[in-house]
């Protein structure tokens, strides 16, 4: 991998870019020019418009990794070199995130719901759900950063379905308690190659060497 190499990394709902540090910093040391824009724009279509504007800042065409909630986000982006989805919606025309996962969506038990519409991860189950391959300490700081979420971004539609013409990746967590591993393996379908994993909803915490090595070799 060299210096014109680019990669765009999108963080999932509650989560924000410092999630994602040690795979940024694996990526840096190998040359590449990384991005981590930061979501909770209010919707969807905000979302994806900042990642697309970051795309766009790019000086080759990118790979782009979605994580969670991000898979509806690059899901709807244009001049990508490779998609790859972690644990993440791969929706397909008129789908959204909580089309997808469904009232019985195994995170929902942890959800804390907030008079003013947002929601939250209960600190207390997010090891559980999110983190369980984790260090404890990786845990308590990954859960530390977490952020109250706006209503609305999970139920928003992509206007535009990049899997159908770039290639992907779906790296399916197999131990995931956040998002139904046999929902991951219906998604990862729609992708151009399926690469399982034993780890939890968030392997670029508890195995970001892994998903470093990943990355550098698509």
């Amino acid at each position: 991998m060299n210096q014109q190499t680019e990669v765009v990394l999108v963080h999932g709902l509650w989560h924000q870019p410092a999630h994602f540090d040690q795979v940024a910093d694996g990526l840096r040391r190998h040359g590449a020019n990384v991005h981590v824009p930061r979501l909770h724009r209010g919707s969807l279509a905000a979302d994806t418009a900042v990642v697309q504007e970051t795309v766009d800042d790019c000086s080759a065409q990118p790979v782009v990794l979605g994580h969670s909630y991000g898979g509806s986000v690059i899901t709807g982006l244009e001049r990508v070199r490779h998609l790859m989805y972690v644990a993440a919606f791969v929706p397909a025309a008129g789908e959204s995130g909580a089309m997808l996962g469904g009232p019985s969506a195994l995170v929902n038990d942890a959800i804390r719901h907030h008079d003013d519409g947002s929601t939250s991860i209960q600190p207390e189950r997010a090891r559980e759900v999110l983190y369980a391959d984790c260090s404890v300490a990786d845990s308590a700081w990954a859960t530390s950063l977490l952020l109250p979420q706006r209503p609305g971004h999970g139920r928003g539609v992509p206007s535009r379905i990049a899997w159908k013409t770039t290639e992907s990746t779906y790296i399916h967590c197999e131990e995931d308690r956040a998002l139904s591993p046999v929902l991951q393996e219906r998604m990862a379908s729609r992708c151009t190659r399926i690469v399982s994993l034993n780890s939890s909803h968030s392997p670029f915490i508890s195995q970001p060497e892994w998903l470093t090595r990943r990355i550098l070799e698509t």
